[in-house]
């Protein structure tokens, strides 16, 4: 599956357009990684448990936009577009969506 944040695929031509296509994924903070998130807030520094947890919400996310995509006949979604909101005291959502299309090579037709 071809995955872009441009509109079209360079060297392929779309041949049918399938419509929106989108996954999510509704994580909560650990308290023990807020705590030490916290000290961090105080001295600097990368809050490296908040950049993992946002890096698997980011791949999960992604991953339901995917299988969407597939079980509609696509092989590449165009446009991809990420989102965070809070959802909850301690828990935000990742929302990711796109255009699910069928693409073939722009030289071959296939």
């Amino acid at each position: 599956m071809i995955i872009t944040n441009i509109e079209t695929v360079p060297g392929k031509t779309i041949v049918k357009h399938l419509g929106m296509v989108q996954g999510n994924t509704v994580r909560a903070k650990h308290v023990g990684k807020d705590i030490l998130a916290g000290f961090k807030n105080v001295f600097g520094g990368e809050l490296k448990s908040y950049t993992d947890l946002l890096t698997e919400s980011r791949e999960e996310a992604t991953q339901r936009m995917e299988a969407q995509a597939s079980a509609i006949g696509a092989n590449a979604v165009i446009n991809v577009r990420y989102s965070t909101s809070s959802v909850a005291a301690g828990a935000a959502e990742l929302f990711v969506y796109g255009t699910a299309v069928v693409v073939e090579d722009a030289n071959s037709g296939s």
